[in-house]
């Protein structure tokens, strides 16, 4: 077994951990702090893989934008706290009986991949590579989505003041 291995089964095992303890824990600020658990160790195996580039936007994005916007949106919304019952023996083995049925399906799609030749130049400037074929082949996608989110940026804009001016008019 060799560091890499032992990095992998760690880092694997604090994004399963953190998925779990965020499906299992009853306050939200502690679901939050198990999913950037999650984020990050999958940032880690981004790592493994030599995809800097991508471990530092998942780092960056996932682990401190997204998950501070959840943060704040679920800190600014009203909650109705109700219990909910657990459920049952038989609907608990039929959600286990669906998890295993995707894992195996996800087992034999992994199982029989095959990639063809080995890729040499994967390991060499990733970073370099991403931009390259960002601004040359897929330019247009690019631009496009900057123009979507501008759109969604003034559209946000022109609801909240559409909001503000409908209660300085109730008052």
């Amino acid at each position: 077994m060799n560091g890499e291995f032992i990095a992998f089964i760690a880092l694997a095992l604090v994004a399963i951990g953190g998925g779990v303890l965020m499906l299992n824990v009853t306050k939200v600020v502690h679901m939050i702090v198990s999913l950037v658990f999650t984020f990050i160790s999958i940032a880690g195996l981004y790592v493994l893989l030599s995809a800097e580039f991508i471990a530092g936007v998942q780092v960056l994005i996932y682990s401190g934008a997204i998950t501070i916007i959840m943060l704040f949106g679920i800190m600014l919304t009203k909650h109705q706290d109700q219990e909910q019952s657990s459920p049952g023996i038989a609907k608990r083995l039929l959600i286990f009986a669906g998890i295993a049925a995707f894992a195996f399906v996800f087992y034999l799609g992994i199982y029989q991949l095959d990639f063809g030749t080995e890729a040499e130049a994967l390991h060499e400037n990733n970073t370099e590579q991403i931009g390259v074929s960002l601004f040359t082949e897929y330019v247009i996608p690019f631009e496009l989505t900057s123009v979507i989110l501008l759109v969604a940026l003034i559209g946000a804009i022109v609801l909240a003041k559409r909001d503000d001016q409908e209660e300085a008019n109730d008052k």
